[in-house]
Formats: C-alpha cells, sequence, structure tokens
C-alpha cells in the first residue's frame, strides 16, 4: 500500500469537475488520509504491519469512517486534512464482519462530512468516483463492474461486495461516490480479474448499507454489541473445489487443534464443502464464538476428524488506548 508520499492518479483516469453534477471538489475534501502506529507486539502487526496508511472519510461531526484493517489495535492515528493540518484520532471502533473502522477526531476537523446514500440502489455500469485524500489528483473516475460475493481468505464474507475499474492504487479507506455525491462504500482491496485474455485490476468497496445497522453499536461500545462470530484463526483458498489452508494464526484455535498449512477441510460438523462460502457459512451456523467446530481434514493421504474450539477474535486483539 503506498504510503503517505507524493503521487498522482494518471490524468486520464481521475475524475473531472464538469463530469458530475455535484460539487466534486467541496465531496472530495471530506476525504482524509489516514495513518496508523501499532504495537510491534499487537496480535495483527505480523500480517497487517506496524505502520499502516491510507485514507478515511469523515461522515458526522469529528467521526471518521475507514476500512478497518487500518486502524486495528493502533495506538496512535494522525489525520491529514486537505489543509495540511494534522489531527489526532482515537480508534474508536471495529467490525469485523463488515470489515468497517471508525476513528473519532480529537481535534477540531473544520471538515463538512459526507452523506450517505443508498448502496442498495447501485447497479453495474454507474458512474462513480473513488476518492482519495488529497482531491481530484488522488482520486478515480471509476464505473461499477459488478455486484457479487466476496470471500476472502482471513474468515470474512460479503453477501454482496462492489467492484470498480479502473482501481484506485492507495484504496484502503477510500470514499465510493455515487452520480449524486453521496457516499456509497469505503474502499477494502485491489483484486485482479481477467477480461478479454487480459489481466486488469479492480477495487473492491465495502457497501455502505452495511454500516447503517452497526453504526451506533460502534459508536457506542467499539464494536457489535452481540456475540460474536466464532472464529478458528486460518487462512484459506479454494483449489479445483477443495478448501486447503493456506495458513495459520499463531496463537489462534486452529494452530492449537495443530492444523497445518496444506491441509484440506473436507467436512464442517458432518457436512461437506467445497468452498469458503459453505465453510463460513456452515462454521458461523454452529453457534457464537467458543463454540466447538467439528472439522474432517485430509492431509497426506490421511482423513481424521478434528475438534477446533473456536473464539472470538477480539480477545486476541490489543484494545487502543484511551485519551
Amino acid at each position: 500500500m503506498p504510503a503517505l508520499t507524493e503521487w498522482r492518479v494518471p490524468s486520464a483516469n481521475q475524475p473531472r469537475a464538469s463530469d458530475y453534477g455535484f460539487d466534486l471538489d467541496r465531496s472530495l475534501a471530506s476525504v482524509v488520509g489516514l495513518h496508523a502506529i501499532i504495537p510491534p507486539d499487537a496480535f495483527s502487526a505480523e500480517t497487517l504491519g506496524t505502520e499502516r496508511a491510507g485514507n478515511g472519510v469523515v461522515i458526522d461531526n469529528g467521526l471518521v469512517l475507514t476500512i478497518g484493517y487500518l486502524i486495528t489495535e493502533a495506538e496512535s492515528v494522525w489525520l491529514h486534512l486537505a489543509d495540511g493540518r494534522v489531527v489526532e484520532g482515537h480508534a474508536l471502533g471495529f467490525d469485523s464482519v463488515t470489515g468497517f473502522g471508525l476513528v473519532q477526531a480529537l481535534g477540531h476537523l473544520d471538515v463538512e462530512p459526507l452523506p450517505l446514500g443508498d448502496s442498495a440502489k447501485t447497479r453495474v455500469g454507474d458512474r462513480v468516483v473513488v476518492g482519495g485524500a488529497g482531491g481530484r489528483t488522488r482520486s478515480v473516475a471509476s464505473q461499477i463492474v459488478a455486484k457479487q460475493e466476496f470471500a476472502g481468505y482471513w474468515e470474512y464474507l460479503l453477501d454482496e461486495a462492489v467492484f470498480t475499474y479502473p482501481a484506485h492504487p492507495n484504496w484502503g479507506g477510500t470514499a465510493l461516490l455515487n452520480e449524486r455525491g453521496e457516499l456509497i462504500g469505503i474502499g477494502s482491496l485491489q483484486l485482479e480479474r481477467e477480461r478479454d485474455g487480459k489481466a486488469e485490476h479492480v477495487n473492491m468497496i465495502v457497501p455502505i448499507d452495511l454500516l447503517k445497522p452497526v453504526l451506533d453499536d460502534l459508536r457506542k461500545f467499539g464494536r457489535v454489541n452481540k456475540p460474536s462470530r466464532p472464529w478458528l484463526g486460518l487462512y484459506s483458498t479454494e483449489i479445483d473445489n477443495r478448501l486447503v489452508v493456506i495458513g495459520i494464526s499463531a496463537n489462534g484455535p486452529a494452530a492449537r487443534a495443530e492444523l497445518k498449512t496444506g491441509d484440506v477441510i473436507l467436512a464442517v460438523d458432518g457436512q461437506e464443502v467445497t468452498s469458503q462460502t459453505a465453510f463460513y457459512k456452515k462454521m458461523w451456523a454452529l453457534g457464537a464464538a467458543g463454540v466447538d467446530v467439528p472439522l474432517t481434514v485430509h492431509h497426506e493421504g490421511v482423513t481424521f476428524d478434528v475438534t477446533v474450539t473456536s473464539t472470538d477474535r477480539f480477545k486476541l486483539l490489543k484494545a487502543p488506548k484511551l485519551h
């Protein structure tokens, strides 16, 4: 992920104010730069690093919405504003189900919040802007190229994510704006897809409608106030209709159960699984975090059953420091 250094989106991909029916520059001024410092002994430091940079979007007075991995376990957060000011922030909340993160500014931002739109009303082919901190030169005139399920290797599933092309090069926490200048999503990933025999990059965007049911809880409690999903701490991918373990989270339940990279997960509680989606849904259907998850696993010619006692992934994370 690019750091907070000088760079520009290629001019051909930059949005032009005349192409939109809203004040583009005013809307993009609501996107701020975000820089987070994470302790070296944080659970997420090994996979996500101790210094993370991206974007955030002002959605209320002093409240900044971003993608959660940027601020998970952050001990300090800094918000970089368009006028050159830097304001300290506090990592207020993170939702592992949607992926959203919230930051509360600890100083006056003097930035107008972006109104929230309705992501369910978007259609493939819609013109959008993927807005980054720094205005038009760091934003991309894009369009929605897909709305479909997304399964992540880290026990993450969205029933319908939004995909945009061309891709923003500094995608984390970017603002997805519709043709009315409303916020309809937050940038999460850059992925590669094949089209007409060529590889092209697209952004995966978390739809803003997923924020609305959880926003109050994130503000009040720092997380969603209901029992957490079971979490095993394993990374997986699909290879030839088989679910293959490609990594194990240190100190997680899968590691304690001695699961290993290369294991093939054949079934959850006796029900066959051949995809990440089926694996996640069957596991989450067993109950809340802490439930035992019976797995049938194949490894180097041997098939065996193992029961993994799931946990709440939040228990492994450092609580953000209060200011």
